[in-house]
């Protein structure tokens, strides 16, 4: 297993410096997620990184609602799921999820940091903020979406159908093409 708590202290930082720069006036901005404002990007980090820890029985701690306060409440989520992947016991524990049996720094390595990348986009399309994603970061979710079964990828609350990219596209272009976002 690759450095799955480095890789996710990296693009969890990431994810932070977005959702630090949102203009206040920005929150209820319209997302390129169907349906969701910025601040409902965020919610869904923070709860997928609640139904994760469940996996393994943990928790997000009570905290901050995203309502009241989005930074706050992505921090409390991201450090128990860091917590967690810092814990060699914790990490390996193995949950029977949507893919079948898996650990959890396996599926935070495939969903989770995955999903920060795209909601980081997400979120900075929606507010103004740079959208521009770390160019590794892209490879790794790239390989990682491609090896979900595609009608697991297009289910309902999971991604879009794909849209064209231009021949030439580069590969975040790619990425946001194949998980349904028009870049």
């Amino acid at each position: 297993m690759p450095d799955v708590a480095g890789r996710y202290r990296r693009v969890a930082a990431q994810f932070t410096a977005k959702v630090a720069q949102v203009p206040p006036d920005r929150w209820s901005s319209a997302s390129p997620c169907a349906e969701w404002n910025a601040r409902e990007v965020v919610d869904h980090c923070v709860s997928s990184s609640g139904l994760f820890l469940g996996f393994i029985g943990r928790s997000v701690p009570g905290g901050p609602a995203v309502d009241d306060d989005p930074l706050a409440a992505w921090v409390n989520a991201r450090d128990a799921v860091q917590a967690a992947l810092d814990d060699p016991a914790a990490a390996t524990t193995e949950y029977s999820g949507f893919m079948g049996p898996s650990t959890f720094e396996a599926g935070v390595d495939q969903f989770i940091c995955t999903d920060l990348v795209v909601h980081g986009w997400d979120l900075a399309r929606a507010t103004g903020l740079d959208e521009t994603l770390d160019p590794d970061e892209v490879a790794n979710a790239l390989a990682a979406m491609g090896s979900i079964d595609e009608k697991m990828l297009r289910s309902p609350g999971a991604f879009g159908p794909a849209v064209p990219a231009p021949p030439d596209a580069d590969a975040q272009t790619r990425l946001l093409a194949f998980l349904g976002r028009e870049a």
